[in-house]
């Protein structure tokens, strides 16, 4: 059995961890902006992440789908649409993500 202390002990230890990783990128950001490539890193990268999301989830998810992989092509297609015309990302990523929900879970689309 272990003992309470510890595991008290441990929790917190990896509460105020998990707090500290996250909390990190806001605190150093005012730091960070004097840097050009901090700049073009802020430009570039979620593009390029949701770019190796959307491969993964291809490759991985609509592989395995039944129905084929056009519910996921459309999904993003919407994404993509939705991302150049409004200039968003979370409501682009939102709208996408809520349509391949409806796509995966409604019986008409399978």
């Amino acid at each position: 059995m272990i003992d309470p202390a510890y595991a008290i002990a441990a929790i917190v230890g990896m509460t105020a961890v998990t707090l500290a990783l996250r909390a990190a990128p806001f605190l150093a950001a005012p730091l960070l902006k004097r840097f050009p490539m901090v700049e073009n890193l802020g430009r570039f990268l979620p593009s390029a992440i949701m770019t190796l999301l959307m491969l993964h989830t291809l490759r991985g998810h609509a592989s395995a789908n039944p129905a084929g992989v056009w519910q996921e092509l459309v999904a993003i297609g919407v994404t993509v649409v939705l991302q150049l015309w409004l200039r968003h990302a979370l409501a682009s990523i939102l709208a996408g993500t809520a349509l391949y929900v409806v796509f995966r879970n409604v019986a008409f689309f399978h």
